[in-house]
């Protein structure tokens, strides 16, 4: 038997070949998580400071191409108390930078019967253009409720009035894309933001924590309801982060905090069992984190259908 893990075009609607959302409770909390695509980034982004032949070795060992990186791309909805809460918005329209097999997550809510209309709260973990991309994709703001609530860490929206780019590590032509889509996010959703300053309770059981370190408002999103508990970490965590949590991503604008708040949660995490959701973690991503020596280890869920 072979394996055939050739890319495909990216489907839409119900004649889509593999499952795109995935639903799961956490107490009385509804969640979905809804796969926005497929990054193919350069493979060295995933650990600039790593020696080349460690980093390409772990690509071997996770059976992935030394070269390009394939990397999830995921944004949550979250159901609670008559809210209905969109924790990121996905990649929206390719800013030339030829990543055509991501930016699904708004047709994919659609097909997942959540109409834009009914969302009345976004959390941002954090500005980088595949995490709000989606409300400037065309035709979206005007399906929005006017009283829509944006989310989002004070610290963040005050640093992309400036971004500082000069410890990152990205391929050429992103730090232009993600300076021009936060600054046309801000232009066109700042009656709707809602900022806050460490964190926030968006609805119960729904808490937004700023950890700072990939920006300096990343944050997280905590939820609780009976004995159970979630987390969905944004950037925080990638996959190499479990074995590799000091290896610095070249999307971090403070690598060495980020590897502080990486660690600190997977420590925070492997105490209290809870689940783990993560932007770049592959789809549906759920899992548990594991103490695994001096690094951890992700521990899938069990598929629940």
């Amino acid at each position: 038997m072979s394996l055939d893990v050739t890319s495909h075009p990216v489907r839409s609607g119900l004649d889509e070949l593999v499952p795109s959302r995935y639903a799961l409770r956490v107490g009385e909390i509804d969640v979905m998580v809804v796969s926005d695509g497929v990054l193919s980034l350069p493979g060295a982004m995933l650990a600039h400071n790593a020696d080349p032949a460690m980093r390409a070795a772990w690509l071997s060992d996770m059976f992935l191409p030394p070269d390009v990186l394939e990397w999830a791309l995921n944004v949550v909805v979250v159901r609670n108390g008559g809210r209905t809460i969109l924790i990121d918005a996905g990649l929206g329209a390719d800013p030339n930078l030829n990543l055509p097999r991501a930016g699904q997550s708004i047709k994919r809510l659609e097909a997942a019967g959540i109409d834009l209309s009914s969302v009345t709260d976004v959390v941002l973990t954090h500005l980088h253009m595949d995490h709000i991309g989606g409300l400037l994709a065309d035709g979206v703001r005007d399906r929005l409720r006017p009283d829509l609530r944006i989310h989002a860490a004070a610290a963040e929206v005050k640093f992309w009035a400036s971004p500082d780019f000069s410890r990152v590590s990205m391929p050429p032509g992103f730090p232009d894309a993600l300076r021009s889509t936060a600054k046309r996010f801000l232009n066109e959703y700042g009656s709707e933001l809602r900022l806050f300053e460490e964190e926030y309770e968006v609805a119960p059981g729904v808490v937004v924590r700023r950890t700072g370190g990939h920006t300096p408002g990343h944050s997280v999103v905590r939820l609780a309801s009976g004995g159970d508990r979630l987390m969905f970490a944004g950037d925080a965590v990638f996959a190499v982060g479990f074995e590799h949590p000091e290896w610095y991503n070249g999307f971090e604008h403070d690598p060495e905090e980020a590897a502080r708040v990486r660690v600190r949660l997977l420590r925070e995490l492997a105490e209290t069992g809870e689940a783990l959701v993560a932007t770049h973690l592959s789809f549906p991503s759920v899992c548990h984190v594991a103490v695994a020596g001096d690094a951890f280890r992700c521990v899938p869920a069990v598929w629940e259908y």
